[in-house]
């Protein structure tokens, strides 16, 4: 955990953001088009950002050049390294630790040199049963120079390239071996491959700047870069971009899809379309059926920013309670934020997010968050509307309680850390110092993405995993 996250630690935490551009012949600087494109994804991760391009050297040939390093996307990046990173295609990274540690070689793109050459992946998810498959490389002989789970992916596909000419082939057969979320890039000098799991954990999509190629976590990358909206890659998909053009292949395609929820409850931007429906047209739904299953007298609603704010529109369009600005958050504080003291923690808090006395003194307030994880946060965010002179707090949560670890790509590990599992509802109302506490149904979260592509995940709160996680784990 960051020294950021261990101060506000009732947050979830998502994986990363992924963007690639391949240029047609369009004339584009692609690494300046990925490091916008970065910009609209920090809000996936917030630790590591970083660029690879194929470039042409002194003697004509392509090699793979590549910049990242900590921080946030402004912090590692300026105008005489995105003039360094010349070539025809790029991939770009932001990275938030849910596997491996929170350091620079975990930062991606991850560059491997192998038997028939070099390439640059970028991941976003987890794959499970990581600790087996590291074990059987290293006991063939495999050397890691990191702790993430991209590297075994990196290592299983120069095994795969090996054996065939078909750097298609060698992804499906990759797609085989392993298991578990991956919305990825990989770029050859000549090619670039983009890969979505079976199950479609992750989002990712597909859009175009003139003739030119781009692939991203969310459309809100689109957007940014002036690219137009295409499709989704569809879940078990190979997508192979060379000189020629686009090749599809849909080998591993048709098995039943799990797209995280959490990613239309909190991960992704609420201007993003994920896989067919709007993220901020998802949320609205969520605090319309929160109003309708849990009502209460009130004054004001207000939202958690920055995910809570949807919702909270939501449940003040269908109760009828006014809506209201209750907090200001600070959106400049970057990793470089020093971790104050226990003692320091309240003063921190107020330095991410200060509560308007003006739409809160006297008055019942309605507060809507996305989740409560560990019940840390949320009680002195309660204090901080106490502070500021409501009369009443009653916290409405726009999803289930959240009972089980994630493997997906949530920074959830165990069930330990988890409230849910510790304190019934009323316990958790009292622990946070609420006046009164509810979270959405199940059922009721199940609807808010109806028409979407894809089914979701919901292991988080039922304990209903898609696909075999290791049984050790799930204890």
């Amino acid at each position: 955990m960051s020294r950021y996250d261990e101060i506000f630690s009732d947050s979830l935490h998502e994986e990363c953001g992924v963007i690639g551009i391949y240029d047609m012949g369009d004339g584009l600087d692609v690494a300046r088009l990925t490091y916008y494109g970065l910009y609209a994804l920090q809000h996936r991760g917030q630790e590591s950002a970083g660029i690879a391009v194929n470039s042409i050297d002194e003697n004509d040939k392509i090699q793979i050049l590549q910049y990242k390093d900590m921080g946030l996307v402004q912090e590692v990046f300026n105008n005489l390294v995105l003039n360094e990173l010349k070539g025809r295609a790029s991939v770009g990274h932001v990275r938030y630790t849910t596997a491996g540690g929170s350091r620079r070689e975990n930062a991606q793109p991850l560059v491997s040199r192998y038997q028939k050459g070099t390439f640059a992946l970028v991941h976003n998810g987890n794959l499970v049963d990581v600790d087996t498959m590291r074990r059987n490389l290293k006991d063939e002989g495999a050397i890691f120079q990191t702790t993430n789970d991209s590297e075994i992916i990196a290592h299983l596909l120069a095994k795969e390239r090996i054996k065939t000419d078909s750097t298609a082939e060698a992804v499906l057969r990759l797609m085989g071996e392993i298991s578990g979320a991956y919305s990825m890039i990989i770029m050859t000098p000549k090619r670039m491959v983009v890969v979505r799991d079976p199950q479609g954990f992750r989002p990712l999509c597909m859009g175009m700047i003139k003739n030119s190629y781009v692939f991203a976590s969310e459309t809100c990358a689109l957007d940014s870069i002036g690219a137009e909206f295409v499709r989704d890659v569809e879940p078990g998909e190979v997508i192979v971009v060379d000189k020629d053009g686009l090749h599809s292949y849909k080998d591993r395609c048709g098995a039943k899809t799990a797209l995280c929820v959490f990613e239309y409850v909190y991960v992704a931007r609420p201007d993003s379309v994920i896989d067919g429906v709007s993220v901020h047209a998802a949320r609205l739904k969520a605090g319309r059926f929160l109003a309708k299953e849990s009502p209460v007298d009130a004054d004001v609603v207000i939202g958690v920013p920055d995910s809570g704010l949807d919702a909270a529109l939501g449940y003040s369009q269908e109760s009828g309670i006014p809506y209201g600005v209750g907090f200001i958050k600070n959106k400049y504080i970057g990793r470089t934020f020093i971790q104050p003291t226990q003692e320091e923690r309240e003063s921190a808090l107020r330095i991410k997010l200060n509560a308007m006395r003006e739409a809160v003194s006297g008055k019942r307030v309605i507060m809507i968050d996305d989740s409560i994880v560990r019940g840390t946060t949320s009680g002195r965010i309660v204090q901080l509307l106490r502070d500021a002179g409501a009369k009443e707090v009653h916290v409405r949560i726009s999803s289930p309680p959240f009972k089980n670890p994630c493997y997906f790509g949530i920074d959830v590990a165990d069930r330990d850390s988890l409230i849910a599992c510790r304190m019934s509802v009323e316990e958790t109302c009292r622990h946070i110092g609420a006046d009164s506490l509810a979270y959405l149904s199940l059922s009721a979260v199940e609807k808010i993405a109806e028409g979407s592509k894809c089914s979701r995940c919901y292991a988080c709160f039922t304990g209903k995993y898609p696909v075999r996680v290791p049984q050790e784990e799930n204890r």
